[in-house]
């Protein structure tokens, strides 16, 4: 839903203040830019209109039912003669109109701030501007500027919804256990060990193919790979990269080496330690003394179980009945049969995957998952554990009756589940798994946040590697990546934005290395972009370096720890930019200003501020370098002043609102002051 209204009252607030202090307004005016000729002719100028809701423009982006929302325009000096709000309140399925008052001038004197508050409630409100020059009008909400009136793409007020504030400033290290390290060789998984639906499992030598050599299952290959092997890294993880929040994929008992088949909930697997490990890890990335404190992410399977699950029992490996044993088994409304006991419902047709049939409120499933006190949920997010949040695979798939999910019962559901997450750990992360416009889920009753392979992984893979995800030529142009980022960074509330998992690639999508034909410049690129982007950065161990690797499993190869340190170049660009990120908030939940698009020389720059700084980003995604002007006007940035390239150390100076920066091919520049 993205409908908009509005309701009459001004006042000026402590965000007007704050304008005045961090923008330095009054200030004499710059030399002549564009923005100065704007003048009451009929015509509202569209390259000086901007908002967002970052903390210059909105002073409560996550606000409570009694706080107010002062939101704040910026317009070119006298260009506009009159700004409203228009808002649509669900409270009485109404719009409002709300007129907005000037405030001040930019520091630069180019622009003027507009002010306009909508008043405190309960209430969902979606927001537009309505904006006028005379005669002229133009509008304007979250998916951009049109001359008549939009339908869609407002921005949102959803009193009451907050995401993690750690995952909004954090940076994500997403690790596959076995491919990670082996810290425990006591508890390797050995040729010949088990069989599993007729394989038998292969033990590789680390470095090995991930293809069984066999002509046995790739799902049976193990390196080793364990939770004390995590433990052991975290120095790598914590000091040398500087990564304060770590995402597993799955750990619990499973006959695979993916553990997408959870056997049991309540164990993690024995090839990756004992829950004594576990917890001992979680203790360990918590603390303080080996590094900054971190969190940890564990992946909540919970569309289905594996067929060796007790609940299941496909192979008789328990001594109790499961639903594919009897019907009459304690588990068999668990899953749903077509017919028992060969035809039932399964995740994408894997019959090693039977899905989970989670019927109507207050089921057997759900309180086994997520509504008891000893659920599945509630287990790892209690004091025995005290996990930070979870992922859940598959999000959009759990659902009654063998249904994928998608309905009004699977919203239910995560409705259900955030309500159990947030009464354990209120500052716990939920991210679903999704892979395209996650909104229906993240309104502020559902998830935190999604996997953004939507808004990130697939526009970062076509416009630096000419390719998208699956390996499928398909090259954009830096307008267009532009374009794609605006519309879905439109699709969700800025909390949201700023916890969406922004990787280069995942467990399940090619290694962005091999997308980018092993040029480690294109890495180079990716990496600048992803930390000085909106998100949370997620690193696939082993991007940092250029791990190659092609689709599941050859994405899932063992980490190369003769280069996980910082004698490896793209290694320590990963350190530096991960402690610029955390030195500027404005990297983190500032605004984000498109401040060049240039397709003929492929390049891309933009700003990032807050009330403390103003960073200009500049990409070049051409092979050769280029001299790049970047309108630093648009940022405030007043003539005369300096900028440093926190990337090179290099200064350069405002001059006509400009600033001038050679950049090497798949390279960048951080512009700031």
């Amino acid at each position: 839903m993205n409908i908009q209204a509005y309701l009459p009252r001004r006042q000026l607030s402590a965000l007007h203040i704050a304008l005045m202090t961090a923008l330095a307004l009054y200030a004499l005016p710059s030399l002549l830019s564009p923005a100065q000729a704007a003048s009451h002719d009929n015509n509202v100028e569209w390259n000086g209109l901007f908002h967002d809701q970052g903390p210059l423009y909105d002073n409560a982006p996550e606000p409570s039912a009694t706080q107010a929302i002062t939101l704040t325009f910026r317009s070119n000096k006298g260009d506009l003669t009159s700004a409203n709000i228009k808002y649509y309140d669900s409270a009485d399925g109404s719009f409002h109109w709300l007129p907005m008052s000037w405030v001040a001038n930019d520091a630069t004197g180019n622009f003027d701030f507009w002010q306009g508050t909508v008043p405190a409630s309960g209430s969902e409100k979606y927001y537009r501007f309505q904006l006028n020059d005379g005669t002229a009008t133009a509008w304007y909400n979250a998916a951009g500027i049109t001359a008549s009136e939009p339908s869609s793409g407002d921005f949102f007020i959803i009193p009451g919804f907050k995401t993690p504030d750690w995952m909004k400033n954090g940076v994500m290290y997403q690790i596959f256990p076995d491919r990670f390290y082996n810290g425990d060789s006591s508890n390797d998984v050995t040729t010949g060990q088990y069989t599993y639906a007729g394989q038998s499992t292969q033990q590789v030598a680390w470095g090995g193919s991930v293809l069984a050599s066999n002509g046995g299952s790739n799902n049976l290959v193990f390196f080793g790979g364990d939770l004390a092997g995590v433990d052991q890294k975290l120095g790598y993880i914590k000091q040398t990269l500087g990564a304060n929040i770590i995402y597993l994929n799955p750990i619990f008992t499973s006959p695979t080496m993916h553990k997408y088949d959870t056997e049991d909930y309540y164990h993690v697997d024995p090839a990756f330690g004992s829950n004594a490990t576990l917890q001992q890890l979680i203790s360990d990335i918590h603390s303080s003394s080996n590094g900054p404190k971190s969190y940890l992410i564990l992946d909540g399977v919970f569309n289905h179980t594996g067929d060796t699950s007790q609940w299941f029992d496909r192979y008789n490996w328990w001594s109790t009945l499961g639903a594919y044993e009897s019907m009459s088994s304690t588990w068999y409304s668990y899953y749903t049969f077509q017919q028992w006991p060969g035809t039932y419902s399964s995740f994408y047709g894997y019959s090693s995957m039977p899905k989970l049939d989670y019927g109507s409120s207050g089921s057997p499933v759900r309180a086994q998952i997520y509504g008891n006190s000893s659920s599945v949920v509630k287990t790892y997010l209690g004091a025995s554990y005290g996990i930070d949040g979870w992922r859940l695979d598959a999000a959009q798939y759990v659902d009654a009756g063998g249904n994928n999910g998608s309905d009004t019962v699977n919203h239910q559901i995560m409705a259900e589940l955030r309500q159990a997450v947030k009464g354990v750990n209120p500052q716990a992360e939920i991210l679903g798994e999704f892979w395209g416009n996650a909104n229906p889920w993240t309104n502020g009753d559902q998830w935190d946040s999604a996997t953004n392979y939507d808004g990130f992984v697939q526009p970062v893979s076509e416009w630096i590697t000419g390719e998208d995800y699956s390996n499928n030529a398909a090259s954009i142009p830096s307008s267009q990546f532009d374009s794609w980022l605006h519309g879905t960074r439109a699709n969700y509330p800025t909390n949201v934005q700023q916890t969406m998992s922004n990787g280069l690639g995942t467990h399940d999508v090619s290694r962005f290395a091999s997308r980018a034909g092993g040029d480690i410049w294109k890495t180079y690129l990716a990496l600048i972009f992803q930390m000085t982007y909106v998100g949370t950065p997620t690193i696939y161990y082993g991007d940092e370096y250029g791990m190659q690797g092609g689709n599941d499993p050859d994405n899932r190869r063992t980490f190369d720890w003769t280069v996980g340190n910082l004698n490896n170049s793209a290694v320590a660009l990963t350190q530096k930019l991960i402690a610029i990120r955390n030195q500027y908030a404005a990297l983190r939940t500032g605004s984000f200003m498109t401040l060049l698009t240039d397709d003929s020389n492929h390049l891309y720059s933009y700003g990032r501020f807050d009330q403390n700084h103003r960073i200009a980003v500049a990409l070049n995604n051409d092979s050769t370098s280029h001299t790049i002007t970047v309108p630093v006007w648009q940022l405030s940035m007043t003539n005369g002043s300096t900028v440093t390239d926190a990337l090179s150390g290099n200064s350069y100076t405002v001059s006509n609102g400009d600033v001038t920066v050679t950049v090497n091919g798949h390279y960048g520049a951080i512009l700031a002051q």
